[in-house]
């Protein structure tokens, strides 16, 4: 089951699906549209950025358009999707827009965990987008926008309270922010101080306000940097060189360096290898 809108004047597009859109993954590539994989009686198994990793049932699974996504198995999945000139265009409020919590809080996959409460809202919150898929007038556009947004707002709570963000305060958007700019300027900016200038803090400042949190900005910039090594080594013919001067590295050492620290590997080794990442468990 595939149910799709279209809105040709914007070129919005919503899927919602079940397993059977998954199977258009079945080798790793480009996930390219904000995508929640709600995983209902059992577990399945997937590839996220080259992990493989077992979703356990009654989660969903919360992914951004640059992300690598594989499926490998796994049956009764709810998939919702949307590119960005179906929700992103419309002003929304921070926490619940395409730059919120759930797309960029302080891990690399969000995971939502539902209660049997949430459950229940959920279901028949789906009921009424089906409905609305087969109701074509004026203003089917506005209300599926507008379901969708219920969504958002609902699994963005839960990952809040999940998270512990509602006793952060002001933190959340600093570090939500922070993660926005790294992911935009991390090719070019491998500083704290540059992302600090950009909010306005100093460096210590920055650091002291991920205190709470495991990763300090430093490592945060880094993980992103590797990520994006590891998604191009895998995904890509391109040599070590190459991608070292693609993500900023004007001498490719650097970038060498870096990637043994973090995977024990230089990115020749890694390429040769490539061996699946430890399975995670979420």
């Amino acid at each position: 089951m595939i149910k799709e809108f279209k809105e040709f004047s914007t070129g919005a597009v919503l899927k919602i699906a079940n397993e059977e859109l998954l199977q258009t993954y079945t080798t790793s590539r480009l996930i390219e549209l904000y995508t929640f994989i709600w995983v209902r009686d059992t577990n399945i198994n997937v590839e996220i950025d080259g992990i493989s990793t077992t979703v356990k049932k009654d989660k969903i699974v919360v992914l951004t358009p640059n992300q690598y996504f594989k499926f490998i198995d796994g049956s009764n999945v709810l998939v919702y999707q949307f590119n960005r000139e179906f929700y992103c265009i419309k002003d929304h409020d921070k926490e619940v827009s395409c730059v919120g919590v759930l797309f960029y809080g302080n891990t690399t996959i969000s995971i939502v965990e539902l209660n049997v409460k949430e459950q229940n809202k959920l279901d028949q919150l789906h009921k009424v987008f089906l409905d609305e898929l087969d109701t074509v007038d004026t203003i089917q556009a506005e209300m599926l926008r507008m379901l969708m947004a219920r969504f958002i707002i609902t699994t963005t709570r839960l990952i809040k309270q999940q998270s512990n963000y509602n006793n952060l305060g002001d933190q959340v958007d600093l570090i939500r922010n922070f993660n926005i700019l790294v992911d935009t300027h991390f090719r070019t900016e491998h500083a704290v101080g540059f992302y600090a200038q950009k909010l306005f803090k100093s460096p210590k400042t920055l650091s002291n306000n991920f205190a709470k949190f495991e990763k300090s900005p430093l490592q945060i910039i880094h993980d992103r940097i590797i990520l994006e090594a590891k998604r191009l080594l895998i995904y890509t013919d391109k040599s070590a060189k190459e991608i070292a001067y693609e993500i900023g590295f004007e001498d490719a050492s650097h970038l060498s360096r870096m990637f043994k620290r973090h995977t024990s590997l230089s990115p020749s080794e890694f390429k040769k290898q490539l061996k699946p990442e430890p399975e995670g468990k979420y």
